[in-house]
């Protein structure tokens, strides 16, 4: 499983760096690559891993990825920011990135009450999403340097490589990683929930959720530590809109996504009240402080108990 997760992540960058380059000969501006393809590319680990789990019968491994990520994100991951390092709050996190991160997870909530999602509910969510991309491409002309800033430059090159053929295959390299990465990552999640004798949902939700979420914690962590966490919070939450919009959306696409009860009733609930959590902690000091991050790594370890439990 460990190996597939490294195979994941190594075939998510070489599927980055080849796609950039090429949207760069296209001339579009490194500003759009990193909000598109670099975004998109951050997000293609959990993509095929909730593909391949749907498609092989494993739904619970599909959802419990990304409602366990979601929460890993806003409570292990800013958590353990917050603690390195006060996490600064820009109006833009609060004004925009909040209300589209809550109002993504309550959609969810709402289409899924019947207890599955199906095709058209996934063209809903790749819609909302596109409407939500054109937005921000939008906003980053406005606030150029700032959207600069959110991006990790080294996903970006500056200019296309000379050669194409040098492109095409960090993309058949890249699709190759994630494809064979996802196989094995879900097949020994699947192994190992059986040899331990727990649920799907739960590995889905603790095992693959917190593997998949590992380059961003990484990514913050070290951030925090250089002291550049002020951009932190716009990151993890833009993950999130990205994880329900774009990897629930396509996925349920492709095959209809049966909800397990206890991630309707239970983990979504969770993953909602902990994005309503983050609400005052953002306007009250304009900063989510290392008491802050200390209460929610508490919530988080709450939540893993409950659901191993």
């Amino acid at each position: 499983m460990i190996i597939g997760l490294i195979v994941l992540i190594v075939g998510g960058d070489y599927l980055v760096k080849g796609a950039s380059s090429i949207a760069l000969r296209l001339h579009l501006s490194p500003l759009v690559v990193g909000l598109t393809i670099v975004a998109f590319g951050t997000s293609a680990p959990e993509l095929v891993i909730s593909i391949q789990s749907a498609v092989s019968g494993s739904p619970d491994l599909a959802m419990g990825n990304v409602v366990g990520s979601n929460i890993c994100n806003l409570a292990l991951v800013l958590g353990l920011t917050a603690v390195i390092n006060p996490v600064k709050v820009q109006s833009n996190s609060i004004q925009v990135d909040w209300p589209v991160t809550m109002g993504s997870a309550l959609l969810l909530y709402l289409t899924v009450r019947e207890g599955f999602l199906e095709f058209w509910e996934g063209v809903l969510f790749v819609v909302l999403l596109l409407l939500y991309l054109v937005f921000i491409i939008r906003q980053s002309r406005k606030d150029v340097k700032a959207m600069q800033k959110m991006m990790d430059q080294d996903d970006i090159p500056d200019a296309p490589s000379k050669q194409i053929w040098k492109d095409l295959g960090f993309i058949a390299i890249g699709c190759l990683g994630l494809y064979y990465g996802s196989e094995w990552f879900v097949g020994s999640a699947k192994e190992l929930a059986l040899s331990l004798g727990v649920e799907e949902r739960v590995v889905g939700l603790t095992v693959v959720a917190l593997g998949t979420s590992l380059p961003e914690l990484v990514t913050a962590c070290v951030a925090s530590y250089k002291g550049q966490s002020d951009l932190a919070l716009g990151n993890l939450m833009g993950s999130n809109i990205f994880n329900i919009l774009s990897i629930l959306g396509l996925t349920s696409m492709i095959q209809s996504i049966p909800v397990h009860v206890d991630i309707l009733n239970k983990d979504i609930i969770w993953m909602l009240l902990i994005t309503l959590m983050i609400l005052p902690l953002m306007i009250m000091r304009r900063e989510v402080g290392r008491v802050d991050g200390l209460i929610l790594l508490v919530v988080y370890s709450i939540y893993v108990y409950t659901v191993v439990v």
